[in-house]
């Protein structure tokens, strides 16, 4: 497909002048130039045109915004000066698999101030002696060549996402350091306890009324200082102590076989012998 043509395909019924991104690989330009692509493409960040038998930039348009270019693959060998005159921003340039030989060919790349990132792999100028330090003495503004910087640490896929990461990442951290409001560690608590607080006492009362409840249906009167403070729970009856729930004024029994009755009588579902 034409080159003039895929760009009509990448629009997608977008004015050019909305348009921000544009990839045009391993389409075909005719006589090696650019055609289709013109000044209304204004807003333009990236443009990838790799593998597309392009030879020369001459009919480049002047794109302002313009940050990442690709251009692998290609079959260039000069001609770079207009790309700091068209492109005056451009960060990131890949030039790789053309056909640059020599060391002037990329001197024309000094007035692009912005570039930080160049590729020139699998080029013949890579086979040059101390390429890599004739190239960053060459263009003093760049920080990675082929990928890697002076030092041979990789670059990053993407500096732009690198950067909006580690400030997400220095946000949480802040947050993480400047922790809770103050007084909410004790506001916390304090509705914890009043929770705690609230299910005992429904607890209580509950075992209480229900235990109450049967045994003033049964009428049994046993004396609440007779037997010690503990949990009872028969048939699913709750009692929280014996000293809450059992009626007040009950008789004092000193005999201990009346005590062993009244527990029988208790434990049986009888009424107790009327005294």
């Amino acid at each position: 497909m034409e080159m003039k043509k895929r760009i009509n395909l990448e629009l997608r019924n977008r004015a050019p002048e909305e348009v921000t991104e544009l990839v045009l690989d391993n389409c075909l330009c005719v006589n090696g130039e650019i055609e289709g692509l013109n000044d209304t493409f204004k807003e333009l960040e990236f443009l990838s045109m790799a593998n597309v038998e392009l030879s020369s930039l001459a009919r480049l348009p002047s794109l302002n915004k313009l940050r990442k270019l690709e251009l692998s693959d290609n079959i260039i060998s000069g001609g770079l000066e207009v790309l700091a005159e068209k492109c005056p921003n451009l960060t990131y340039l890949n030039l790789s698999g053309n056909k640059i030989k020599d060391l002037s060919t990329v001197e024309a790349l000094q007035n692009l101030k912005n570039l930080k990132s160049l590729d020139l792999f699998n080029c013949e100028i890579t086979n040059l002696e101390d390429y890599r330090e004739s190239i960053f003495e060459l263009l003093q503004q760049i920080t990675y060549l082929d990928g890697f910087d002076q030092e041979d640490n990789e670059a990053p896929d993407s500096e732009e996402e690198d950067d909006e990461d580690g400030d997400e990442d220095d946000e949480d951290e802040e947050e993480d350091e400047a922790g809770p409001p103050e007084g909410y560690e004790e506001e916390e608590e304090e509705e914890e306890d009043e929770d705690e607080d609230e299910a005992g006492s429904e607890l209580g009362e509950g075992e209480e009324e229900v235990g109450l409840s049967y045994l003033m249906k049964e009428e049994i009167q046993v004396n609440r200082n007779f037997l010690p403070t503990l949990k009872i729970n028969y048939l699913g009856i709750g009692l929280s102590t014996v000293k809450s729930v059992f009626c007040r004024n009950l008789r004092v029994v000193s005999n201990l076989w009346m005590c062993i009755y009244l527990s029988a009588c208790f434990f049986s579902h009888c009424p107790p012998y009327s005294l």
